[in-house]
């Protein structure tokens, strides 16, 4: 049974920081592609980044340059680092992984990300 569990989130500043992790179990990490994803009120769900098992990266345009992905195959970690922090990367933000970026097939529960301006 997969099993994804997301911690780092909280309450932050706008220009903070914060680093999110995701924890991964009962999948053969480095096959699967991870992603993050997050949901803010009143908005669909998006994506943020993403990460292959061999280590390329993608990111949304309104994150780049001050978010970065990376993931560590052997611990089956993922971790996303979030620097200048605005108040719309409001959100609850999610790991999931698959066999490619769009098919996202497992997901964790969530962890909250607000920033106050």
């Amino acid at each position: 049974q997969v099993r994804l569990v997301e911690s780092g989130g909280g309450l932050v500043q706008a220009g903070g920081s914060l680093t999110l992790s995701c924890v991964a179990s009962g999948i053969i990490f480095q096959n699967n592609v991870l992603g993050w994803y997050r949901a803010a009120p009143g908005k669909e769900r998006e994506l943020v980044a993403t990460i292959t098992g061999g280590g390329a990266r993608l990111y949304a345009d309104s994150v780049k340059g001050r978010f970065k992905i990376s993931r560590n195959n052997a611990e089956k970690t993922a971790h996303l680092e979030m620097d200048n922090l605005k108040r719309e990367d409001t959100g609850v933000y999610s790991c999931g992984m698959g066999p490619t970026t769009r098919h996202l097939t497992s997901w964790g529960q969530g962890t909250q990300v607000t920033v106050n301006s």
